[in-house]
Order: structure tokens, then sequence, then C-alpha cells
């Protein structure tokens, strides 16, 4: 006999489809979009706001850096993240900059690599967000110490909040635990 495993946070079925339906009609990459709502759920208050930081282990990660380094093992067969390897450690050792170590020498590609994947995953991501917004789905703000600077951004993390029905990615709160004694008492209707 087969037993499917729900999600308590995927409790309501129609939701989801109602809001894959909705992807499908104003997102160009619905399956990317959902798997940015379905991230953002994952750390999202109980209000479904995200950000601006994540708890990473020891370490708080802006929202924007964690959810492109959550998303980016979806292209690691991509070739043209294939190409890209190529191409950075190309562009090390013309400047020097490889050692001879092999060990070393992959590690500084790959560094090298995530920064250049996380740079275009914000660009990803942001296009993905914007969608997002007009769609009714997701709500952004700004949070954070600002500076005078060119940048509008200055310091400021981005603050992502599911809405419509996207709320129904985001995990129901935990049921409330009654103070009261465990038997019921004169007065009360019904026993809980």
């Amino acid at each position: 006999m087969f037993h499917a495993s729900v999600s308590p946070r995927m409790t309501g079925g129609s939701d989801i489809s109602l809001l894959l339906d909705q992807l499908s009609h104003c997102c160009s990459r619905p399956r990317y979009a959902f798997m940015l709502l379905t991230l953002i759920a994952d750390v999202a208050r109980p209000d479904g706001s995200a950000g601006p930081l994540v708890l990473e282990g020891d370490a708080l990660v802006p929202l924007r850096d964690w959810l492109c380094d959550a998303l980016t093992p979806m292209g690691h067969r991509d070739p043209r993240r294939m190409a890209l390897v190529d191409r950075v450690r190309d562009e090390l050792r013309k400047t020097g900059r490889l050692s001879g170590d092999n060990v070393a020498d992959e590690a500084l590609v790959q560094d090298e690599v995530r920064t250049r994947v996380r740079a275009s995953g914000k660009t990803n991501l942001s296009r993905a967000a914007s969608e997002l917004v007009k769609a009714g789905l997701l709500k952004r703000h700004y949070q954070g110490y600002r500076v005078d600077h060119l940048n509008r951004g200055a310091q400021r993390q981005a603050v992502y909040t599911l809405t419509g029905r996207a709320r129904a990615l985001v995990g129901a709160p935990p049921p409330q635990q009654r103070a009261a004694a465990t038997r019921p008492r004169q007065g009360d209707l019904f026993a809980s």
C-alpha cells in the first residue's frame, strides 16, 4: 500500500495548484519563481517575511546571497557553467594567480566561479522577484543602514514578504498551548 507523506505547510493542495497556475501565467520562468518562493517560505517568519539576514550555521548571511547560493546547485551541469569554470581557470592562469598546487588552484577557481555565479544569480533573482511583486505574490522592501552613495541600495538589504496565494507556502504557526489545568473546571462547557 502506498502512503503519501504530506508536508504540514502543503496542506492547502488547491492553494498550491492555484499558485502554480498563477506562476505559469505571470512569470517568464515559473519553476524558478516557485523555487524562489519555496526557499523564502523556508526561512520566513510566521508573518511571511524573510530577511534581511538568514542564519546559516554560525553566520548571518544577507537573504539575497543565501537565496543565490541555495539556487546555485540547480545549474551545476549547465554547459554555460562548465564553460565559465574553464574560462575562469584560463583567466587565472594568464594573470599568474595559479600556484601550481592542484588543490589550492581548484579552490581558487571554485571561489571565483562562486563569486561570478552569485553576481549573475542576483540579477536573475531580482528579475524573478519583480515579476512576483507585479503578480501580488511578494512584497519587497529594504532594511539597514543608509549612507550617501551612488548606489541606491547603499548598505541596505532586501526583505521579502510572501503575499496572496504564496502565503500557502508558509507553515501554520504552532497551536497555542493552553495554560489552564488539564481537567475541565466547573463552568467550562466543553473540554478540549
